[in-house]
């Protein structure tokens, strides 16, 4: 670790702050927004497609552009070996909640899933606009069932993968039923918000890839989160689905008792045996290093998405929640092993697929994500090497 791109580990953290080369024209990063059926871009075979699964609403936020920024990221990293292949990698966004638009199952085109945060209701039904679990949002609760096709689709196939934040973790608990999610009361203080912290489960301190991040955390299992969450999901009684562990919860403060709400999990791990392959988080890893999220502020301003106002406020947010450079680094092992090593572990074993089938010489080799991480974490099983 960290898990950072070439440029960021030889240059600095603020290199490609304005400018990433994955981005240029010609370069190996494209990106497209799904609103209707037409929008959808046709298949490349040369162009290996990210699914990000936007449930945002038309919200204004910072989580969907740092997704879609952390795929530039591992598409960057890639610029190298993919030197004359004329392999890209796309990040294609879905509006979900307002528009229905559900991206394919797993079938050759899509093997990466991501799911953002947002605002509202876990169950779109309760999102009548008025409840103050609705935060405004009114919505159409036709989207929920094919996108549970979708989560079904994914964990039956073991080359597919899943990896979600915040609303869409609480979704996908409503979907395998494994938790319920429940407003948070004046007894816990309303809402979550800010730098807090999340304690790991015995059965994540076993975990091969979990075990090595509670290895370096110097508080015996527990790691800073950004939170941002109006519900806990509570387990349910009945004992999880076959394959799925809870690998965290939250705590009561820094330094507090651990509680009852399941922040993280795992419902499926990849065939190596190392990492999870279908895993949802109930904190933010998106949201890390405070160079990037001022560039997308500055960005969205720019584009008029948002207004001066809320720039100038989550501009200051971060100053205040990020006071120190600890700060940022303990959030970066966070993002490492909650979002960003999974998800690059799978950007590369796609790209790498991709080569082999085209008879393409690209010297991509996911296992080298595990390496990255230091001992203690397994390489994958035989074979699943660089072409």
């Amino acid at each position: 670790m960290p898990i950072l791109c070439r440029n960021k580990i030889g240059h600095g953290k603020a290199f490609c702050v304005t400018d990433c080369p994955a981005a240029e024209p010609g370069g190996v990063f494209l990106y497209s927004r799904v609103e209707s059926p037409e929008d959808l871009p046709p298949r490349d075979d040369r162009v290996v497609d990210v699914a990000v699964l936007d449930m945002n609403h038309g919200w204004p936020n910072l989580g969907h552009d740092s997704l879609v920024h952390a795929v530039m990221d591992a598409a960057c990293d890639l610029i190298p070996a993919l030197h004359g292949t004329g392999l890209r990698v796309r990040a294609v966004s879905f509006e979900v909640r307002r528009f229905g638009m559900i991206p394919e199952p797993p079938d050759g085109r899509f093997a990466l899933y991501l799911g953002t945060g947002g605002p509202g209701h876990l169950d779109p039904r309760r999102n009548d606009g008025v409840a103050p679990s609705a935060q405004g949002i009114v919505e159409d609760a036709s989207w929920e069932a094919p996108l549970f096709r979708l989560f079904d689709a994914v964990l039956a196939d073991p080359d597919a993968a899943l990896l979600s934040v915040c609303h869409m973790f609480g979704v996908m608990c409503r979907w395998s039923g494994v938790a319920r999610p429940v407003l948070r009361g004046v007894e816990k203080g309303g809402k979550s918000v800010g730098i807090l912290e999340n304690a790991l489960t015995p059965e994540a301190v076993a975990h091969p890839w979990f075990g090595r991040f509670a290895a370096e955390l110097p508080e015996g299992g527990r790691f800073r989160i950004v939170d941002h969450r109006l519900f806990d999901l509570i387990p349910e009684p009945d004992p999880p689905p076959i394959g799925a562990i809870a690998l965290a919860h939250e705590t009561r403060g820094p330094g507090g008792p651990v509680g009852d709400a399941l922040t993280m999990m795992e419902f499926a791990r990849d065939q190596s045996g190392a990492l999870p392959r279908v895993l949802g988080v109930n904190h933010h890893p998106e949201i890390v290093d405070r160079s990037r999220q001022m560039m997308i502020l500055r960005q969205k301003r720019e584009r008029g998405e948002v207004t001066r106002e809320w720039f100038l406020e989550r501009a200051r947010a971060l100053t205040e929640n990020y006071p120190d450079d600890t700060i940022d680094q303990r959030l970066q092992l966070t993002s490492d092993y909650t979002l960003l090593g999974p998800m690059r572990f799978y950007v590369h074993r796609q790209v790498r697929l991709r080569a082999q089938a085209l008879g393409l010489d690209a010297d991509v080799d996911e296992d080298r994500v595990l390496e990255e991480a230091g001992p203690g974490v397994p390489a994958a099983v035989e074979g699943s090497g660089a072409v």
